[in-house]
Parts: C-alpha cells; sequence; structure tokens
C-alpha cells in the first residue's frame, strides 16, 4: 500500500514515522507546503518526499485526481486546511485520515461530509482515546453491566503548558480544540447522547487567552438521554504535567482511566502514594500507543479488511456538543442539544 501524508508539523512527524514502520504500508509518500521541511522529514524516516501538495495530489495532470499512485491519505495539517484536503481527496475517490477536527464550525463540517457522502469515500477522523487501552476497557466494563447503572462521570484533560500565542486564536478555543476529545470519548465509552450543557470557563490566566477571546480554563455539566450527570474539565495551565483521566461511577462498582505511576497527582494523604518520577509531559508520549493503533486501524479499512471505527459523523457529533457549550458559556444558561444544527 501506498499512502500519502499531508503536513510534517509535530503529529504529521509522528505519525510518519508510524507509517514507515508498518508492515502493511509499502512506500510513503509526504508533502507540506514547506517543501524543504517535508524532504526533511522524509528522509529521516525512508519516506519519498512530494515538492508539493498538488504535486501529491496529481504527480502528472491536473490537481484533484488521483494520479499520484497513493492508495490512501493522511491529513495531519494546519486545521484550516483539513475541509478542503478532505475535499479534494474525496473527489479523487481518495480514503482519508484526517486529524480532528474537520473544519473550525459546523458549516465548513456539513460542507465536507457532503462532499466524502456524495464521493462515498471514507473519512475516518482521529479522536485517538478510543484506541487507548484503559478507555477501550472502561466501555467494555460500561457495555457489559459491570458498574451497574451508571450515574455519574468525570472527564478531564490538563495540559501542562499553554501553546504559543499565535495558535490561540486559530484553535477553535478550548471546547472544540481540547474538550472535544473529551466529548467524543465521553459517548464512545458510555454509548448514551448529551441532551444538554452547561459550561463556563476563565480567562484569569495568561493574557493570551482574554485577547485571544479565550479561556484557559472550562468546566461543563452534560446531561445524558439516560438521566447520567457527566462533568468535564480542561486547562491549558496544569504545571505538574499532562493529566487525562476518566471516571465512570455506577450503583454496583467503578473505574477510573489515566491512573498510572505516570500520572501527575500526588496525595495529601500521609500514607499516599508521592509524585510520579516522570509524569506525562505530554499528548504524544500519553497516547503513542493509540497513534500507533488507530492508523493500523485505518490501514486496515483502506484494505476492506475492518469498518471504519470513527467516521466523520461521529466527529460531528462531538463538534456539536462543543458548540453548545460555547454557546452555554457565552449566554450563561443551560443549552439542549436540540438547538445546534446536526446537518
Amino acid at each position: 500500500m501506498r499512502i500519502g501524508l499531508i503536513g510534517t508539523g509535530r503529529i504529521g512527524t509522528f505519525h510518519s514515522a508510524a507509517l514507515a514502520r508498518h508492515p502493511g504500508v509499502d512506500s510513503l509518500v509526504v508533502a507540506d507546503v514547506d517543501a524543504t521541511r517535508a524532504a526533511d522529514l522524509a528522509a529521516r524516516v525512508g519516506a519519498e518526499a512530494a515538492p508539493s501538495v498538488d504535486a501529491l495530489f496529481a504527480a502528472a495532470g491536473s490537481p484533484g485526481t488521483a494520479d499520484s499512485g497513493v492508495d490512501a491519505l493522511v491529513i495531519t495539517a494546519a486545521t484550516s486546511a483539513h475541509a478542503e484536503l478532505i475535499g479534494r481527496a474525496a473527489r479523487a475517490g481518495l480514503p482519508v485520515f484526517c486529524e480532528k477536527p474537520i473544519a473550525l464550525d459546523l458549516p465548513g463540517t456539513l460542507a465536507a461530509l457532503a462532499e466524502v457522502e456524495a464521493a462515498g469515500t471514507v473519512l475516518q477522523l482521529g479522536f485517538q482515546r478510543r484506541f487507548d487501552a484503559g478507555y477501550a476497557a472502561a466501555r467494555e466494563a460500561v457495555r457489559a453491566g459491570r458498574l451497574g447503572r451508571l450515574h455519574t462521570v468525570r472527564a478531564m484533560t490538563s495540559d501542562p503548558a499553554p501553546p504559543p500565542a499565535a495558535y490561540l486564536p486559530l484553535s477553535g478555543g478550548l471546547y472544540r480544540d481540547c474538550l472535544v476529545h473529551d466529548f467524543d470519548i465521553l459517548r464512545w465509552v458510555t454509548g448514551r447522547e448529551v441532551v444538554e450543557v452547561y459550561a463556563t470557563g476563565s480567562d484569569a490566566g495568561p493574557a493570551m487567552f482574554r485577547e485571544a477571546g479565550d479561556v484557559d480554563t472550562a468546566a461543563v455539566l452534560l446531561t445524558l438521554d439516560d438521566g447520567a450527570l457527566a462533568t468535564a474539565t480542561a486547562t491549558r495551565c496544569n504545571g505538574a504535567g499532562y493529566d487525562v483521566r476518566m471516571e465512570l461511577a455506577g450503583e454496583d462498582d467503578q473505574v477510573a482511566v489515566g491512573v498510572t505511576d505516570r500520572t501527575p497527582l500526588t496525595s495529601a494523604e500521609p500514607d499516599g502514594p508521592a509524585a510520579p518520577d516522570k509524569p506525562w509531559p505530554g499528548f504524544l508520549e500519553r497516547f503513542a500507543p493509540a497513534y500507533e493503533a488507530e492508523l493500523a486501524a485505518f490501514v486496515d479499512v483502506v484494505r476492506g479488511e475492518r469498518e471504519n471505527p470513527c467516521d466523520g459523523r461521529e466527529a460531528l457529533h462531538a463538534l456539536r456538543i462543543a458548540e453548545a457549550c460555547e454557546l452555554s458559556r457565552a449566554e450563561r444558561r443551560p443549552v439542549r442539544m436540540a438547538e445546534i444544527d446536526g446537518g
């Protein structure tokens, strides 16, 4: 199998290395708006470099055709380019794996999905937590009924340090960029839908968040369609390390995801565990096996050996929850999901 990859930043570099060593990938072609950076990455991972993104789509011929000889496409470019690249790939008949999000707004997301559905092609979204062993075990415990009636879920994502200031206006905000992962995994683990959200946020941290109209810390109360309650919190300012967890409590038992000897958490109890020697520094280290597993799943999908584990409509559901949170924060009220366009 010959795979093309567009975007050679941090996640693109990680995915390129994973694809280059995958036994089912015969060759990898990388492209970027910066051709020099693409060539450097290709040399490091043993891949080929396309001279441009257009060349990847059409090595000989007009852009938007599959003449480049790739069997599938992985998109790790800037978020602003996702929807256009998804559309081009759909028109070329190429299966696509794309890092979230499809777009930063609902109209852009729905337009890209319409192109994929009209073309009848595959679009798999990069929600890597679905491939993490802990979340998978929690899902199995819930679905098997081992917790009894699920009544409370607590999800959290805490980044160790804020991103560069230039990233914030392009990110879509804390709900769309960060908490969207918690919204997706909440649906995936519980098998339930969110019917209402009440969200708030704080910009009391670094001034760059206020300047970008964003928040550095957020909290959401979500009501699920069976009456269970969930909370989701996120912050960009967790100096102890990268901390992603989920707790699920039922009438019979409860389980926690993300509690290991690298969780950046110190017990205040006299006989509790001490701070970890090597707390997780970031998402690539914490979820490295999950990232590899989702790409391996994509290869299987392209081969026709498994169903798509996370299609574009799944990403749409998570984005709609994030949109409801933005509306709730702005208007300081609960928002029913029925108020948000579903396409």
